[in-house]
């Protein structure tokens, strides 16, 4: 995909439509931004075939000068579908702002309100840009929670709920009146969804050659339940986990996870001491590991997708974007929160959050695109928190010694 020029969804009346976004470049000294459309209209589509179809023969609107549009017109259907990042429920606003005023409903509202922003923007619909800055939370949304915390931060945030009670709508008209979706060529169309139909058939046939070719399902497999390996200061460490109702679950319980110095001393644990008294009795399946520890039969491997490395990320995120293993953070990342989602501890996901500094950088680094604005040094304070989160997930493990 055509790293500054960005497939984007917008939810508006009519439902679900697909657009181009080009974010703010520098061309002969000045700035500019701009979406699919022209003087009179922004385009978008209800599909993606579409828009596949007018980005190949449409000849004049205004990203035809952007220096990428050469490549966007060759991208594929897939390349031109909106990630989940790029898409803004923006009919739903008024719905998300009466949830409570946590750090994933101001994360969603700022992001959806930035779009906004910027097609009133560049689209002179001044009455949108009225609205947005009749509320000063909107400007805030950006900082997270801290704004509307307290008696003063209170009464931002229903100044803020209120405007879009009573106002949202003109938004939403005015966005209504300014999409168009133009005629498209219909042979072209055609040859855009034959061509989407043997890719989709394409990569079926490949998913089904690949299970023929896949080796038969191991025993943790078939359970469903995954070894896993922490590595700490304390050096490695093997555990158990799982998931249940998509919900994670660990060998533990009262949000202290057993963990032991290796698969052996797992296993001979189950066998002796650990059939019962842990959360992990309620998966239908763990009376099969401890029959088969009982016998002498259970065999620990943990698979590298399931190894986390906590060590040494605090020190990589103080140095810059750039030293961070994108891999290793991902990784980590997945772990604190599972754990945290386990412990019934909120921490975790809230100072993961995007609409955080130690969030934003995350997504930043796991998440990499060119259109976003890069977090800005220096990283002390994200490091700092990102060592407090590894600290309190330590402060859970219990090492059994043999």
């Amino acid at each position: 995909m055509a790293s500054d020029i960005v497939p984007i969804q917008l939810s508006l009346t009519e439902g679900d439509l697909v657009t181009l976004w080009a974010p703010r470049w520098r061309e002969d000294g000045e700035e500019w931004e701009a979406f699919l459309g022209d003087d009179d209209a922004l385009f978008a589509f209800p599909e993606v075939t579409q828009l596949a179809t007018f980005v190949r023969t449409a000849r004049e609107h205004d990203l035809v000068d952007h220096p990428a549009w050469p490549v966007v017109r060759d991208l594929t259907v897939a390349e031109l579908t909106p990630e989940e990042t790029q898409r803004y429920d923006i009919v739903g606003v008024p719905e998300l702002a009466a949830e409570d005023a946590d750090t994933w409903t101001i994360g969603e509202l700022a992001e959806i309100t930035d779009m906004v922003r910027s097609i009133a923007d560049v689209c002179d619909l001044d009455l949108v840009t009225e609205v947005l800055d009749s509320a000063p939370g909107f400007a805030l949304l950006r900082q997270g929670t801290l704004p509307f915390v307290g008696r003063e931060g209170a009464r931002l945030w229903t100044q803020l709920v209120e405007t879009i009670v009573q106002r949202w709508d003109d938004v939403i008209d005015a966005l209504d009146e300014m999409i168009k979706t133009p005629a498209v060529d219909a042979a072209v169309l055609a040859m855009v969804q034959k061509e989407t139909a043997l890719a989709d058939d394409a990569d079926e046939t490949s998913v089904a050659a690949g299970d023929t070719a896949d080796e038969p399902p191991g025993f943790w497999d078939e359970v469903g339940i995954d070894p896993i390996r922490i590595t700490t200061r304390d050096g490695d460490l093997v555990t158990l986990r799982c998931y249940l109702d998509d919900a994670p679950v660990f060998l533990g319980s009262n949000g202290r996870i057993e963990v032991f110095g290796s698969e052996r001393a797992l296993a001979r644990w189950i066998a002796e001491d650990g059939a019962d008294g842990h959360d992990l009795v309620t998966a239908s399946t763990w009376s099969e590991v401890v029959e088969c520890a009982g016998v002498g039969e259970l065999e620990v491997e943990v698979d590298e997708l399931n190894a986390y490395t906590l060590t040494g990320l605090d020190h990589d995120i103080a140095e810059g974007t750039l030293a961070v293993d994108p891999s290793q953070l991902e990784l980590a990342t997945e772990l604190l929160l599972d754990v945290g989602e386990w412990a019934g501890d909120s921490e975790p996901g809230e100072a993961l959050a995007e609409s955080q500094a130690l969030g934003w950088l995350v997504s930043f680094v796991i998440k990499p695109d060119p259109t976003r604005l890069a977090p800005s040094p220096p990283f002390d304070a994200e490091a700092a928190r990102w060592r407090e989160l590894v600290e309190d997930l330590t402060a859970r493990l219990h090492l059994h010694l043999r």
